[in-house]
């Protein structure tokens, strides 16, 4: 909401960094970024919000940036009774910025669980990335432009994080930010992949060295050990750390999903995209997998289906745009494929891509005049840079023009140097002809010499109070309330009644809803609506408004007070008072 746009990139980025600290919470879901920015700007109801996202608590807020000062407003609203309750203002230095989302996330995080159940918060969510702000606004200029995924905006994105790095060397993020770029431009083709990847490793190395707590970081050293070293055990190990630290993190099930597409195993993939979805279900990419996932079990009308939502949120998704036409061939609809690709298409489809779906098209009608003009223009395209789909779309060709040999010599060599998209052939249903060829089984064994399953930690957590503990700090409590009226104090929070009691908020928040079967607001607003029904009878306050008597009861918003009188007594404050 800053007056000067160009400030944009700096309000994501603290919209971001608050995504991320939550998103570390478990037992908290938090929406990703990709599906939260969609309602950016957008003037959409909140019920429409909350079932589009399938969540029960929205956070609005907004970040102004005036020179060395920030504004940052946050609210939270509860979608079933579309109310606000509880909002704040921070007025700070922008020097402090880490300390600053740190505090955000903490309260925001503080007020969920006192109205909504128990989890467990870290005494601290957001540490110190760097002691230059200047290097933070350059990394978060350079994930500003990452985000659009073009190249244009990705050369942008290396600027603005060698920038970054120029002044702090030992910037984890930004290393990080270096290592995606070089990571992604290698994945669409647009830098020789063994340079890339080379400086891929490099600066995500660096990046895992100076902060091996970042969880991006190991979701990029899988994509690296996935998509470059053909390395399964490895690539698990690091998706099973980015979990483990963020619980919910979707790029991470996505990724695993596509392994399990990719080696033969669908209905495992269905499962982890089902949890990308509940993570990120307004993003592109999970749709995309989804309709890969129905195309590998050759359901081709739902694997449409979901192909066309991926576009519909991103036209650009050149993958989802070819296995689309790779469901229209498998369905015999080939003058759809040629009528589609002969006419304008999206800027995301390049040559070797319309050469090659035109190219298979025209293998399936055996017309061999146009069969070997877009051969001739895909060897056009093999001595350029995106050589490597040209390539692929070659094989595919040959599989379909049943030059059986030939495609398989062609694969013999191509696995040697493990070309980058290379895995998401295999399992392809346009290979269901050499599936069952000896000489293919024994690659795809090379390839896939064993499954790994996902590591699963079985550890039993520890109750965060023993039996007497919890018995001891319950009676506590209970005298406390009865004693002392702590709810009458509209301000009070659970990490002041936790301080009070000498015991941790985590502990309190454990004993109150595995104790009392209540969240702290349910626990608390009850001795408040029951305050309100005995100072309500008494003769000496009939001159004080029904609100009035609420703010005597503790309450501090009208809303509230409403809300759980209702939810306790089953009518309305003025009926009970009728009554």
């Amino acid at each position: 909401m800053s007056s000067d746009k160009e400030n944009e990139y700096f309000c994501d980025g603290l919209t971001e960094e608050i995504i991320n600290a939550l998103a570390q919470i478990k037992g908290l879901k938090i929406t990703s970024r990709t599906s939260s920015f969609f309602f950016k700007n957008k003037d959409i109801p909140v019920s429409k919000i909350g079932k589009d996202l399938n969540v029960s608590i929205l956070l609005e807020g907004s970040v102004r940036l005036s020179k060395d000062t920030i504004r940052v407003t946050a609210q939270l609203i509860e979608i079933q009774g579309d109310f606000h309750f509880w909002s704040e203002t921070w007025d700070r230095k922008l020097e402090n910025i880490f300390t600053i989302q740190d505090e955000i996330s903490l309260l925001i995080a503080d007020k969920i669980r006192e109205n909504f159940g128990h989890f467990e918060i870290r005494d601290k969510l957001v540490d110190k990335q760097t002691d230059y702000i200047e290097a933070y606004q350059l990394y978060l200029k350079g994930n500003y432009h990452f985000q659009k995924w073009n190249p244009e905006d990705l050369e942008l994105s290396k600027q603005y994080y060698s920038k970054a790095l120029e002044i702090d060397a030992n910037y984890a993020q930004s290393n990080f930010g270096l290592a995606q770029y070089y990571t992604m431009m290698a994945g669409l083709g647009f830098l020789p992949k063994t340079e890339a990847f080379k400086k891929a490793n490099k600066y995500i190395n660096k990046a895992l060295g100076l902060n091996p707590q970042l969880p991006e970081v190991h979701y990029g050293l899988a994509s690296i050990s996935y998509w470059y070293e053909w390395d399964f055990k490895k690539t698990f190990q690091h998706l099973n750390k980015a979990l483990e630290m963020n619980p919910n993190f979707a790029p991470a099930y996505i990724h695993l999903a596509v392994h399990n597409c990719t080696s033969g195993e669908p209905q495992k993939a269905l499962k982890h995209i089902e949890i990308a979805i509940t993570l990120d279900p307004l993003s592109s990419e999970v749709y995309f997998a989804k309709g890969y996932i129905y195309y590998l079990i050759e359901d081709y009308q739902t694997s449409i289906k979901f192909l066309d939502i991926s576009l519909e949120l991103n036209p650009f998704n050149l993958l989802a745009t070819i296995i689309r036409a790779c469901c229209w061939i498998q369905q015999n609809k080939i003058h759809q494929v040629i009528d589609y690709f002969t006419s304008d298409l999206p800027a995301a489809v390049d040559n070797s891509t319309k050469y090659g779906i035109l190219g298979m098209a025209y293998a399936i009608l055996n017309d061999s005049e146009k069969l070997e003009n877009y051969l001739e223009l895909l060897h056009t395209e093999i001595d350029k840079m995106q050589a490597e789909r040209a390539q692929f779309f070659v094989f595919l060709i040959q599989i379909l023009s049943n030059q059986k040999k030939k495609a398989l010599n062609w694969l013999r060599v191509a696995i040697e140097t493990k070309p980058t998209l290379m895995l998401l052939l295999f399992s392809d249903p346009m290979l269901n002809s050499i599936k069952e060829d000896i000489e293919y089984k024994e690659i795809i064994k090379n390839v896939f010499p064993l499954t790994i399953e996902v590591e699963k930690k079985g550890k039993k957590r520890k109750e965060l109070l023993s039996k007497e503990q919890t018995k001891e700090y319950a009676q506590k409590l209970l005298n406390h309330i009865r004693q002392d009226t702590p709810y009458l104090n509209p301000d009070l929070t659970l990490k002041s009644l936790a301080s009070h009691l000498e015991i941790h908020p985590n502990q309190l928040s454990w004993l109150i809803n595995h104790e009392f079967n209540k969240n702290f607001s349910e626990f608390i607003n009850h001795y408040r609506v029951e305050a309100f029904k005995r100072i309500s009878k008494d003769p000496k306050n009939s001159h004080i408004t029904l609100i009035g008597l609420a703010f005597e009861s503790g309450f501090n918003s009208k809303t509230v007070f409403n809300t759980f009188f209702k939810k306790e007594t089953g009518m309305t404050p003025m009926q009970y008072l009728k009554l």
